[in-house]
Protein backbone atom coordinates (compact mmCIF):
# COMPACT_ATOMS: atom_id res chain seq x y z
CA UNK A 1 0.00 0.00 0.00
CA UNK A 2 2.72 2.27 -1.34
CA UNK A 3 0.26 4.91 -3.24
CA UNK A 4 -2.88 5.47 -5.17
CA UNK A 5 -2.30 4.90 -8.08
CA UNK A 6 -3.36 6.11 -11.87
CA UNK A 7 -5.67 9.32 -10.09
CA UNK A 8 -7.93 10.32 -13.05
CA UNK A 9 -6.60 14.07 -12.43
CA UNK A 10 -3.08 13.89 -11.31
CA UNK A 11 -1.52 13.12 -14.92
CA UNK A 12 0.81 15.14 -16.34
CA UNK A 13 -1.18 16.20 -19.50
CA UNK A 14 -0.10 20.01 -20.32
CA UNK A 15 3.25 21.30 -20.45
CA UNK A 16 2.55 24.87 -18.55
CA UNK A 17 5.22 26.24 -20.58
CA UNK A 18 5.89 29.05 -18.06
CA UNK A 19 8.52 30.62 -20.24
CA UNK A 20 5.92 31.94 -22.86
CA UNK A 21 4.06 33.44 -20.53
CA UNK A 22 5.11 37.08 -20.74
CA UNK A 23 5.47 37.09 -24.25
CA UNK A 24 4.14 40.79 -25.08
CA UNK A 25 2.02 39.41 -28.43
CA UNK A 26 1.18 35.39 -26.78
CA UNK A 27 -2.20 35.09 -27.97
CA UNK A 28 -1.42 36.58 -31.45
CA UNK A 29 1.45 33.75 -31.81
CA UNK A 30 -0.89 31.57 -30.17
CA UNK A 31 -3.78 31.96 -32.88
CA UNK A 32 -1.38 32.09 -35.59
CA UNK A 33 -1.05 28.28 -34.94
CA UNK A 34 -3.73 25.91 -36.76
CA UNK A 35 -3.04 23.55 -33.98
CA UNK A 36 -4.26 25.55 -31.24
CA UNK A 37 -7.14 24.30 -29.13
CA UNK A 38 -9.43 26.33 -27.36
CA UNK A 39 -11.78 25.08 -24.49
CA UNK A 40 -14.65 27.60 -23.11
CA UNK A 41 -16.20 27.97 -19.84
CA UNK A 42 -19.45 29.75 -18.97
CA UNK A 43 -20.76 29.87 -15.02
CA UNK A 44 -18.01 27.26 -14.16
CA UNK A 45 -20.03 24.57 -17.38
CA UNK A 46 -17.98 23.72 -20.57
CA UNK A 47 -19.68 22.07 -23.65
CA UNK A 48 -18.69 18.41 -24.23
CA UNK A 49 -18.30 16.25 -27.40
CA UNK A 50 -19.16 12.74 -26.16
CA UNK A 51 -16.59 11.66 -23.83
CA UNK A 52 -14.06 14.41 -24.56
CA UNK A 53 -14.04 18.27 -23.97
CA UNK A 54 -15.91 20.00 -26.99
CA UNK A 55 -12.54 21.77 -28.20
CA UNK A 56 -12.71 24.58 -31.31
CA UNK A 57 -9.95 26.52 -33.16
CA UNK A 58 -9.36 29.40 -33.39
CA UNK A 59 -11.38 30.57 -36.22
CA UNK A 60 -13.82 28.96 -34.59
CA UNK A 61 -13.65 30.49 -31.40
CA UNK A 62 -16.24 33.72 -30.32
CA UNK A 63 -14.44 36.37 -28.63
CA UNK A 64 -14.92 36.12 -24.60
CA UNK A 65 -14.59 37.72 -21.57
CA UNK A 66 -11.06 36.71 -20.64
CA UNK A 67 -8.31 33.89 -21.99
CA UNK A 68 -5.73 32.22 -20.42
CA UNK A 69 -3.01 30.56 -21.74
CA UNK A 70 -3.17 26.60 -19.93
CA UNK A 71 -0.39 25.64 -21.84
CA UNK A 72 1.11 22.78 -24.92
CA UNK A 73 -0.19 19.19 -24.60
CA UNK A 74 2.83 16.82 -23.16
CA UNK A 75 1.66 13.91 -25.59
CA UNK A 76 -0.12 12.98 -28.27
CA UNK A 77 -3.79 11.03 -27.92
CA UNK A 78 -7.33 11.94 -26.74
CA UNK A 79 -7.95 13.83 -30.47
CA UNK A 80 -4.81 16.12 -29.44
CA UNK A 81 -1.38 16.48 -31.10
CA UNK A 82 1.77 16.57 -28.99
CA UNK A 83 2.71 20.64 -28.41
CA UNK A 84 -1.22 21.57 -29.25
CA UNK A 85 -1.19 25.15 -27.51
CA UNK A 86 -4.90 24.89 -25.28
CA UNK A 87 -6.34 27.80 -24.26
CA UNK A 88 -8.98 28.88 -22.07
CA UNK A 89 -11.65 31.08 -23.47
CA UNK A 90 -14.14 32.09 -20.56
CA UNK A 91 -17.41 33.53 -22.22
CA UNK A 92 -19.85 36.22 -21.66
CA UNK A 93 -23.88 34.96 -21.22
CA UNK A 94 -24.70 36.51 -24.73
CA UNK A 95 -21.87 34.73 -26.30
CA UNK A 96 -22.41 31.27 -24.37
CA UNK A 97 -25.46 31.72 -25.93
CA UNK A 98 -24.40 32.61 -29.38
CA UNK A 99 -22.21 29.46 -29.37
CA UNK A 100 -24.53 27.07 -28.34
CA UNK A 101 -28.29 28.87 -27.51
CA UNK A 102 -29.50 25.35 -26.17
CA UNK A 103 -28.31 25.61 -22.12
CA UNK A 104 -29.08 22.68 -21.45
CA UNK A 105 -25.85 21.22 -23.31
CA UNK A 106 -23.05 23.31 -20.84
CA UNK A 107 -21.67 20.47 -18.31
CA UNK A 108 -20.04 21.01 -15.23
CA UNK A 109 -17.20 19.00 -14.22
CA UNK A 110 -18.76 17.53 -10.55
CA UNK A 111 -21.48 15.60 -12.90
CA UNK A 112 -19.80 14.42 -15.81
CA UNK A 113 -16.25 14.39 -14.73
CA UNK A 114 -16.29 10.77 -14.73
CA UNK A 115 -17.06 9.90 -17.82
CA UNK A 116 -14.57 11.92 -19.60
CA UNK A 117 -11.24 10.67 -21.30
CA UNK A 118 -8.90 11.42 -18.68
CA UNK A 119 -6.53 13.62 -20.47
CA UNK A 120 -9.50 15.82 -21.37
CA UNK A 121 -10.74 15.80 -17.67
CA UNK A 122 -7.49 16.96 -16.83
CA UNK A 123 -7.50 19.53 -18.93
CA UNK A 124 -10.76 20.90 -17.39
CA UNK A 125 -9.83 20.84 -14.45
CA UNK A 126 -7.01 23.20 -15.04
CA UNK A 127 -9.80 25.50 -16.94
CA UNK A 128 -12.16 25.84 -13.98
CA UNK A 129 -9.21 26.18 -10.82
CA UNK A 130 -7.72 29.46 -13.20
CA UNK A 131 -11.41 30.41 -13.32
CA UNK A 132 -12.48 30.13 -10.45
CA UNK A 133 -9.70 32.25 -8.91
CA UNK A 134 -10.31 35.17 -11.46
CA UNK A 135 -13.13 35.07 -10.58
CA UNK A 136 -12.78 35.69 -6.89
CA UNK A 137 -9.70 38.07 -6.92
CA UNK A 138 -10.59 40.98 -8.99
CA UNK A 139 -9.17 43.80 -6.68
CA UNK A 140 -6.53 44.20 -4.99
CA UNK A 141 -6.42 42.52 -1.18
CA UNK A 142 -4.41 45.69 -0.20
CA UNK A 143 -6.17 48.38 -1.33
CA UNK A 144 -9.12 47.44 -3.19
CA UNK A 145 -8.24 48.45 -7.09
CA UNK A 146 -9.30 46.13 -9.75
CA UNK A 147 -6.35 44.39 -10.59
CA UNK A 148 -5.37 43.24 -14.59
CA UNK A 149 -4.49 39.99 -15.98
CA UNK A 150 -0.76 39.09 -16.63
CA UNK A 151 1.15 36.46 -17.96
CA UNK A 152 -1.22 35.04 -20.26
CA UNK A 153 -3.99 34.96 -17.51
CA UNK A 154 -1.29 33.83 -14.51
CA UNK A 155 -1.36 36.53 -12.61
CA UNK A 156 -3.19 39.57 -12.07
CA UNK A 157 -1.43 42.91 -11.25
CA UNK A 158 -2.36 46.02 -8.95
CA UNK A 159 -0.66 49.29 -10.31
CA UNK A 160 -1.78 51.11 -7.56
CA UNK A 161 0.51 48.62 -5.37
CA UNK A 162 2.37 47.84 -7.99
CA UNK A 163 1.52 44.30 -6.58
CA UNK A 164 1.54 41.08 -8.62
CA UNK A 165 -1.11 38.45 -7.69
CA UNK A 166 -0.50 34.74 -8.10
CA UNK A 167 -3.22 31.83 -8.32
CA UNK A 168 -3.50 30.19 -4.72
CA UNK A 169 -3.93 26.53 -4.05
CA UNK A 170 -6.06 25.53 -1.33
CA UNK A 171 -4.45 22.44 0.80
CA UNK A 172 -7.49 20.09 1.84
CA UNK A 173 -6.52 16.46 3.30
CA UNK A 174 -8.90 13.68 2.66
CA UNK A 175 -8.85 10.85 4.63
CA UNK A 176 -9.47 6.90 5.22
CA UNK A 177 -10.27 5.86 8.73
CA UNK A 178 -9.52 2.46 9.33
CA UNK A 179 -10.20 0.49 12.79
CA UNK A 180 -8.70 -2.57 14.38
CA UNK A 181 -11.43 -4.40 12.16
CA UNK A 182 -10.27 -3.52 8.87
CA UNK A 183 -13.32 -1.33 8.38
CA UNK A 184 -13.78 1.91 6.67
CA UNK A 185 -15.42 5.15 8.46
CA UNK A 186 -17.37 6.77 5.87
CA UNK A 187 -19.83 9.61 6.64
CA UNK A 188 -22.79 11.72 4.90
CA UNK A 189 -23.46 15.20 4.63
CA UNK A 190 -26.75 16.70 5.80
CA UNK A 191 -27.00 18.03 2.43
CA UNK A 192 -27.17 14.63 0.80
CA UNK A 193 -29.33 11.99 0.14
CA UNK A 194 -29.96 9.49 2.66
CA UNK A 195 -28.12 6.76 0.74
CA UNK A 196 -24.81 8.75 -0.16
CA UNK A 197 -21.51 8.30 1.80
CA UNK A 198 -17.49 9.23 1.15
CA UNK A 199 -15.08 9.41 3.04
CA UNK A 200 -14.37 12.68 5.50
CA UNK A 201 -11.79 15.70 4.34
CA UNK A 202 -11.11 18.95 5.39
CA UNK A 203 -9.03 21.84 5.04
CA UNK A 204 -5.40 22.74 6.23
CA UNK A 205 -5.07 25.84 8.53
CA UNK A 206 -2.20 28.12 8.67
CA UNK A 207 1.40 27.04 9.58
CA UNK A 208 -0.21 23.55 9.75
CA UNK A 209 1.57 20.35 8.49
CA UNK A 210 -0.33 17.82 6.43
CA UNK A 211 -0.39 15.27 9.55
CA UNK A 212 -1.36 17.37 11.99
CA UNK A 213 -4.55 18.82 10.00
CA UNK A 214 -5.25 15.00 9.41
CA UNK A 215 -5.52 14.10 13.36
CA UNK A 216 -7.79 17.88 13.39
CA UNK A 217 -10.13 17.61 11.11
CA UNK A 218 -10.77 13.53 11.66
CA UNK A 219 -11.15 14.20 15.14
CA UNK A 220 -13.50 17.31 14.13
CA UNK A 221 -15.66 15.61 11.98
CA UNK A 222 -16.23 11.78 13.71
CA UNK A 223 -14.80 12.43 17.34
CA UNK A 224 -12.07 10.00 16.87
CA UNK A 225 -8.55 10.52 17.69
CA UNK A 226 -6.35 8.99 14.83
CA UNK A 227 -2.95 7.80 14.85
CA UNK A 228 0.05 6.81 12.36
CA UNK A 229 -1.10 9.15 8.86
CA UNK A 230 0.11 7.55 5.75
CA UNK A 231 0.26 10.13 2.53
CA UNK A 232 -1.28 8.15 -0.38
CA UNK A 233 -1.05 10.27 -3.64
CA UNK A 234 -3.06 13.96 -4.82
CA UNK A 235 -4.99 15.23 -7.08
CA UNK A 236 -6.57 18.75 -7.65
CA UNK A 237 -10.38 19.74 -6.96
CA UNK A 238 -11.14 22.80 -9.00
CA UNK A 239 -13.43 23.48 -6.31
CA UNK A 240 -12.85 26.61 -6.04
CA UNK A 241 -9.25 25.76 -6.42
CA UNK A 242 -8.34 22.92 -3.91
CA UNK A 243 -5.17 20.45 -3.79
CA UNK A 244 -6.78 17.61 -2.29
CA UNK A 245 -3.87 15.07 -0.43
CA UNK A 246 -5.29 11.69 0.09
CA UNK A 247 -4.14 9.57 3.70
CA UNK A 248 -5.23 6.70 5.27
CA UNK A 249 -5.15 6.86 9.43
CA UNK A 250 -5.99 4.44 12.20
CA UNK A 251 -8.20 4.64 14.98
CA UNK A 252 -5.72 5.77 18.25
CA UNK A 253 -5.87 3.12 20.86
CA UNK A 254 -6.68 6.41 22.83
CA UNK A 255 -10.09 5.97 22.25
CA UNK A 256 -12.75 2.98 20.62
CA UNK A 257 -13.78 3.11 16.87
CA UNK A 258 -17.52 2.91 18.61
CA UNK A 259 -16.80 6.24 20.23
CA UNK A 260 -17.83 8.09 16.76
CA UNK A 261 -19.69 11.22 16.89
CA UNK A 262 -20.50 13.23 13.65
CA UNK A 263 -20.65 16.94 13.71
CA UNK A 264 -23.83 17.79 13.15
CA UNK A 265 -22.13 20.56 10.71
CA UNK A 266 -20.47 19.20 8.22
CA UNK A 267 -20.99 15.61 8.59
CA UNK A 268 -24.69 14.44 10.19
CA UNK A 269 -24.30 10.46 10.16
CA UNK A 270 -21.28 8.44 10.06
CA UNK A 271 -20.94 5.09 9.47
CA UNK A 272 -18.09 2.05 9.65
CA UNK A 273 -18.30 -0.56 6.47
CA UNK A 274 -16.63 -4.02 6.44
CA UNK A 275 -15.53 -5.16 2.71
CA UNK A 276 -18.39 -7.46 2.97
CA UNK A 277 -21.15 -4.73 3.30
CA UNK A 278 -20.11 -2.12 1.32
CA UNK A 279 -20.15 -4.93 -1.58
CA UNK A 280 -23.45 -6.07 -0.58
CA UNK A 281 -25.18 -2.78 -0.72
CA UNK A 282 -23.20 -1.17 -3.74
CA UNK A 283 -27.10 -1.05 -5.73
CA UNK A 284 -28.44 0.74 -2.91
CA UNK A 285 -25.82 3.48 -2.18
CA UNK A 286 -24.34 6.33 -3.99
CA UNK A 287 -20.06 6.76 -3.71
CA UNK A 288 -18.17 9.79 -5.06
CA UNK A 289 -17.32 9.67 -8.61
CA UNK A 290 -15.11 7.54 -10.27
CA UNK A 291 -13.57 10.92 -11.11
CA UNK A 292 -12.83 12.47 -7.75
CA UNK A 293 -9.79 10.76 -4.58
CA UNK A 294 -12.55 10.17 -2.25
CA UNK A 295 -13.54 7.21 -4.61
CA UNK A 296 -10.17 6.18 -5.04
CA UNK A 297 -9.38 5.70 -1.30
CA UNK A 298 -12.25 3.57 -0.91
CA UNK A 299 -11.54 1.28 -3.36
CA UNK A 300 -7.79 1.34 -2.40
CA UNK A 301 -9.17 -0.12 0.68
CA UNK A 302 -11.78 -2.30 -0.81
CA UNK A 303 -8.62 -3.93 -2.97
CA UNK A 304 -11.39 -3.75 -5.95
CA UNK A 305 -13.28 -1.24 -7.88
CA UNK A 306 -16.88 -1.58 -7.07
CA UNK A 307 -19.93 -0.30 -9.30
CA UNK A 308 -22.86 1.15 -7.60
CA UNK A 309 -26.55 1.70 -8.62
CA UNK A 310 -25.99 5.09 -9.87
CA UNK A 311 -23.50 4.06 -12.30
CA UNK A 312 -25.30 0.99 -13.69
CA UNK A 313 -28.02 3.13 -14.70
CA UNK A 314 -25.36 5.47 -16.43
CA UNK A 315 -24.08 2.79 -18.30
Amino acid sequence: MNSLLNLPLAQSVLDRDAVSRDGAELFDALWSEPETKIVVLHRGKTLLAGQELKLFSTEEATAGKYRVYLGRTAAEGAGLKRGSPIVLSVLSDNAAAALEPNGDMWQELRRTGAGLEPVHATILTQAIAIHNWHETHQFCPACGEITIMRQGGWSRYCIKEERELFPRTDAAVIVSIIDNQDRILLGSQGSWQDNRWSVLAGFVEAAESLESAVKREMLEESGLKVSEPKYLGSQAWPYPYSLMLAFTAKVSTENSAEDIQADGIEIAKLRWFTRGELLAEAKQIQLPTRISIARALIEHWLGEPITTATELQGN
